[in-house]
């Protein structure tokens, strides 16, 4: 039974994650859940061979990135994503039975959470201090450890705790979703399907002019980039890493020609391909049309064209 790391404790929505990726038949059977303090602790356990794979949020469409999962993935051993899913993100706002919402003077929030649910609390809690937690569901438990009066969590730590609800689908932004990863140790690829997601990172000389020459092998060959994000190197001012997501897999030409044009002039942080949860985008040209012109023209054929 494979052992599947996941930001817990019990009650995430990353834990949702992992199981809708079990249900979808992403692994051979059921697995063990080995929850861990945080993306880069879920991510230190697969690196370090005590468990098969891990699953981490990287992604979400009102807050954007998820630095810490980031930043994990861009340093020490490689690691390489194989699968994704996403889901529906909204909060349950949960207390110790007996607690009303007039009585809310501290709320703890994962900060990610928290900025989601920002002006919800300012309407409807607006004397409570807000708190940082460190997670969904340790929010919860430390209500019910009685540290804090109430948590921005989910129903399934609710539950767990026997919590009492406040309020229910908490989301300053209708349609909120979040993405998640499995992480797993290198190894090949899963088979294109046609609509794939391929992520590297980019460690760019400190020189005019090089981001631009690195998002052309990009737009020259007809890749569509979805996603594009900086996070310091922590060396020096002005030093930063690129994340970039583009639409297609590593089996494209036009994508693996891409990547080693990059290759030749920076250092390249391959993330993995796989299949995209909501496909979307252009996908990469195909280059099979001048493939063959090439092989005609190769074998000195009369009809090699123009």
């Amino acid at each position: 039974m494979p052992r599947i790391a996941y930001f817990g404790p019990s009650g995430t929505f990353t834990e949702m994650a992992l199981a809708q990726l079990e249900s979808s038949g992403a692994f051979d059977g059921p697995v063990e859940r080995v929850a861990a303090q945080s993306p880069p602790a879920a991510l230190a356990l697969v690196r370090a061979g005590t468990v098969d794979g891990a699953v981490v949020p990287i992604e979400s469409s009102v807050e954007g990135p998820v630095p810490p999962t980031l930043d994990a993935l861009a340093v020490e051993d490689r690691l390489q994503i194989v699968a994704e899913t996403e889901l529906d993100v909204s909060f349950t706002i949960l207390a110790r039975p007996g607690t009303t919402l007039e009585q809310v003077r501290t709320i703890r929030a994962y900060p990610v959470a928290g900025a989601q649910v920002r002006m919800w609390v300012e309407r409807n809690l607006p004397d409570a201090a807000v708190e940082s937690a460190s997670s969904n569901a340790g929010a919860a438990e430390d209500v019910a450890a009685g540290t804090a009066d109430a948590a921005v969590s989910t129903a399934l730590a609710g539950e767990r705790l026997g919590l009492a609800v406040l309020a229910d689908s908490v989301a300053d932004f209708d349609g909120a979703r979040t993405r998640f990863v499995l992480v797993t140790r290198p190894r090949p690829a899963p088979a294109a399907t046609g609509d794939d997601r391929t992520a590297v990172v980019l460690q760019l000389d400190n020189s005019p002019g090089s981001l631009v020459s690195a998002m052309s092998e990009f737009a020259t060959r007809g890749i569509d980039l979805t996603r594009i994000e900086s996070r310091p190197t922590r060396v020096e001012f002005g030093t930063y890493k690129f994340y970039l997501d583009c639409i297609g897999h590593i089996e494209d030409t036009a994508v693996a020609e891409a990547l080693k044009a990059l290759h030749r002039k920076h250092t390249v942080r391959f993330l993995g391909s796989w299949p995209a949860a909501t496909p979307g985008g252009q996908r990469p040209p195909s280059d099979e049309e001048a493939a063959e012109w090439l092989r005609r023209i190769r074998a000195g054929e009369p009809d090699g064209g123009n």
